[in-house]
């Protein structure tokens, strides 16, 4: 059976002025595809056989190719947006048609050039469509333990919960939303630390270190903060959280924390309008 998405050995059945057709049984003529004549080899022959992946041409005929796309049936990879449409989206797959992206399949409005993580199915009209909508594609047995590193990629985004991570583009990370300080969008791609593995294996991350690693980084922040406002901030540690993560991009309990350390090492000194450089 000749399959739809997937990488798969077929057989060389009949030649043609346009290319060779293949089937997945030598000899079989019935459901038999073309490759066309570009990407046959020179010496093949009836009976050959050859790893191919097939998908659909511009006009909805299953074609086979010898060409190796970033992505096949069911799996996961980045793709790069190249185009986009009242209807959707077009991703660079690695073959010469470009992959539909559906409005409904997508968990965030996407932006050309940008890179997203989706994966590959066949909608109701057996096309190959992709979709960002990978949760369930994702595994809970990663070697990662607490206040380990690393690497992922935002899928989704849920006010309620917070942002939903890939790391290592495969396993289930989320970074809660009392851990959100900064400004996040589906395809970014973010370094954090494992603050907790649940009972199911999903880990919670956090982009911040531990509180005693992070207070050096939000110190230098504070003060770079101070200096960008000609020496004097104008607002105390006792600014609205909303005014503080709109400015440093910190929440107030960290504010405050990284303001004491630089009162008691003499930096800065606090006015009734703001925090003052020394």
């Amino acid at each position: 059976m000749i399959e739809l998405g997937k990488l798969q050995t077929l057989y060389m059945v009949k030649k043609a002025s346009i290319g060779v057709y293949l089937n997945d049984e030598p000899g079989k003529l019935d459901g038999r595809i073309l490759l066309p004549k570009k990407q046959v080899p020179q010496d093949m022959r009836n009976g050959d056989a050859i790893e191919v992946f097939v998908y659909k041409d511009s006009e909805d005929r299953p074609i086979a190719t010898t060409q190796i796309p970033k992505l096949t049936l069911g799996g996961l990879a980045k793709l790069e947006v190249v185009s986009l449409s009242s209807i959707g989206a077009f991703l660079d797959w690695g073959l010469e048609k470009d992959l539909f992206l559906p409005f409904k399949e997508q968990t965030q409005t996407v932006r050309k050039g940008k890179q997203y993580l989706v994966t590959l199915y066949i909608d109701k009209s057996e096309r190959l469509c992709a979709s960002m909508k990978i949760y369930d594609l994702l595994s809970t047995d990663s070697p990662y333990q607490k206040d380990d590193h690393v690497t992922g990629i935002i899928y989704n985004l849920n006010e309620n919960f917070g942002a939903f991570v890939a790391v290592d583009q495969k396993y289930h990370g989320m970074i809660p939303s009392r851990e959100l300080q900064t400004d996040l969008y589906v395809g970014d791609i973010v370094t954090a630390r494992v603050i907790r593995v649940r009972e199911d294996g999903k880990l919670d991350l956090s982009l911040r270190e531990k509180a005693y690693l992070q207070m050096d980084a939000d110190c230098e922040l504070v003060m770079q903060t101070i200096e960008s406002y000609d020496g004097v901030l104008p607002f105390t540690d006792k600014a609205k959280p909303a005014v503080i993560k709109r400015e440093l991009g910190l929440s107030k309990n960290a504010f405050k924390r990284a303001v004491g350390r630089l009162l008691k090492q003499g930096k800065i000194t606090i006015t009734p309008h703001g925090i003052r450089k020394i």
